[in-house]
C-alpha cells in the first residue's frame, strides 16, 4: 500500500495515560480500519500513571511497522535518570519503566529513537518532531541535524550518549539542535527557549517558522497550554490529556490524514480542516498550575 492509499493518524502527548490511549485507538480503529499508520509527537512517558503498558502498546506498532515515534523530553528525561546524570523531580511517574526488570531494554530500545519523522503524504512532504524545528531549516537541515543526533544518541558506546546528555550546548552545535527539537517553545534571533514568550519574550518559534513560508509541514506536540494548533503548513497537538484537572479539562487528541482530500483542502496542512479525533481525559491528573505544563 502506497503512502497516500494508507490511513494515518498523527497523536499528540501522552504522557503515560494508558487508558485514554486505548480508547483513542479504538476510536481510531473504527474510523480508520485496523491497518491504519500512527505517528507519535513523543513524550508517550512521564506525569501519567501507566508508561509500560503505552510503551508496550507503541513499540508493538513501532515493531510490526504500525507506527512512527519521535522521542520528546520525557524520554530523554527517563533515560537521564537511568544513567543517574539527573535525579526524579517531585511531578516524575518514571518507576514503573525505571524500576521494572526490563528498564535497561526500554533504554535501549529508546535511545535508538528517532529525534524526527521524515516523510511524503498526498505528495506533500512533512517532519513530525516533538518541540520544534529552527524556523531557518530546510528539510534537508532537519534530516542532517537531527542524523547527527541520533548517532550520538543510540550509538553502541553508551559513554557517547551520556556525553551528549551532560553536553553544554553551543548555539548551532549538535546539542543545542538536540534541545531545540525536544524543548523549545519560543525564539528570538537565533536564540531559543523552552519557556513561552510571556515569560522569556521573542516570539512562538511555530509563528517565526510559518513566517518562511516552507514547502513542507510540521506535525508537533509539547506546548499542552496553547491546546490545538491548526495553522496552514503546522498542526500543534498537545491538548494536555495529563493536565486534566479541576481547573483545566485535558484531553488526548489524533489529526487523521489519508484518502482523498477535500476540494477545499488541496494539500495535506491546508485549511478549513476538523480532521481531529479526541478522547476526555478520564482521571485528574498532574497539576496545572503554571504556565509551561511540561
Amino acid at each position: 500500500m502506497n503512502a497516500d492509499a494508507e490511513k494515518h493518524a498523527f497523536i499528540g502527548d501522552v504522557q503515560g495515560c494508558a487508558d485514554e490511549f486505548d480508547e483513542l485507538l479504538d476510536q481510531l480503529t473504527n474510523k480508520l480500519g485496523a491497518d491504519f499508520k500512527l505517528h507519535s509527537v513523543g513524550d508517550l512517558v512521564n506525569r501519567g500513571p501507566d508508561n509500560l503498558r503505552v510503551l508496550e502498546q507503541m513499540r508493538t506498532r513501532v515493531e510490526a511497522g504500525r507506527a512512527e515515534y519521535v522521542l520528546g523530553n520525557h524520554e530523554i528525561s527517563l533515560i537521564a535518570q537511568y544513567l543517574e546524570i539527573r535525579g526524579p523531580s517531585s511531578r516524575d511517574t518514571l518507576k514503573d519503566v525505571l524500576g521494572s526488570h526490563e528498564a535497561q531494554e526500554w533504554v535501549e530500545w529508546l535511545r535508538r529513537r528517532p529525534l524526527c519523522e521524515l516523510g511524503e503524504i498526498n505528495r506533500q512532504r512533512y517532519v513530525v518532531v516533538h518541540a520544534s524545528v529552527d524556523p531557518e531549516w530546510t528539510f534537508e537541515d532537519i534530516a542532517d541535524r537531527a542524523g547527527h543526533v541520533e548517532a550520538r544518541l543510540g550509538n553502541p558506546e553508551m559513554d557517547r550518549c551520556r556525553e551528549l546528555l551532560i553536553q553544554n550546548p553551543i548555539p548551532g552545535d549538535v546539542r543545542d539542535d538536540f534541545g531545540r527539537m525536544v524543548s523549545c517553545r519560543s525564539v528570538q534571533g537565533g536564540e531559543w527557549s523552552s519557556s513561552g514568550p510571556e515569560e522569556w519574550g521573542g516570539e512562538a518559534w511555530h509563528e517565526a517558522w510559518r513566517r518562511r513560508d516552507h514547502s513542507y509541514g510540521v506535525v508537533y506536540g509539547h506546548w499542552a497550554v496553547q491546546g490545538l494548533q491548526v495553522h496552514p503548513g503546522s498542526r500543534g497537538l498537545d491538548t494536555g490529556c495529563v493536565h486534566n484537572g479541576p481547573n483545566r479539562a485535558g484531553r488526548l487528541t489524533a489529526w487523521l490524514v489519508g484518502g482523498d482530500l477535500t476540494e477545499s483542502r488541496v494539500r495535506l496542512f491546508d485549511l478549513p480542516d476538523d480532521d481531529f479525533i479526541s478522547v476526555q481525559a478520564r482521571h485528574h491528573y498532574a497539576s496545572t498550575s503554571g504556565s509551561r505544563c511540561e
